[in-house]
């Protein structure tokens, strides 16, 4: 963010281009990444929020926990192998994505490509037309289920997976 508002500041002030004169930082949806160990990235509206701006029957959530591809190998439990969390929050007939929110190995990388479609006004079936690059955990959310259904009625509950 902060080097969104120092261009958008340079180029107010020093562009000398009339359309720059009040160029300012956009600071609504902007991606959040914890750099902790797991990686925690977020954006756009928290589940609660989303709640308390729309109606029940307008919400979709999409939730998927699964073990990053990286500890395939590990000789471990796979109950004992580190979890990644996706959540995926659209409103809506038309499921436009509303709020993303992801921890786990990847999830700042992830978030950045995702972060762009989401400013851009992507819905779910958007991200279900997309083919999944296999094997990554971004592949988890162009495969959340139920996926690939043209006109289907998005369902009123919460899809935990």
């Amino acid at each position: 963010m902060a080097i969104a508002a120092g261009r958008r500041l340079a180029d107010r002030l020093f562009s000398g281009d009339p359309k720059h004169a009040k160029a300012k930082a956009d600071y609504t949806g902007v991606p959040t990444v914890v750099f902790s160990h797991p990686v925690i990235g977020t954006m756009g509206l928290t589940e609660q929020e989303a709640r308390e701006k729309y109606s029940e029957d307008e919400l979709m959530i999409y939730k998927s926990t699964f073990v990053n591809l990286f500890y395939g190998p590990w000789k471990m439990e796979p109950s004992a192998k580190p979890k990644t969390a996706y959540k995926l929050i659209c409103v809506g007939p038309e499921e436009k994505v509303v709020g993303m929110h992801l921890i786990g190995m990847g999830s700042d990388e992830v978030l950045q490509g995702f972060g762009v479609a989401m400013k851009m006004g992507a819905t779910k079936a958007d991200f279900d037309s997309v083919i999944a690059l296999h094997p990554t955990a971004a592949e988890e959310f162009v495969t959340l289920a139920p996926w690939g259904l043209p006109g289907r009625s998005p369902p009123t509950k919460v899809m935990n997976l």
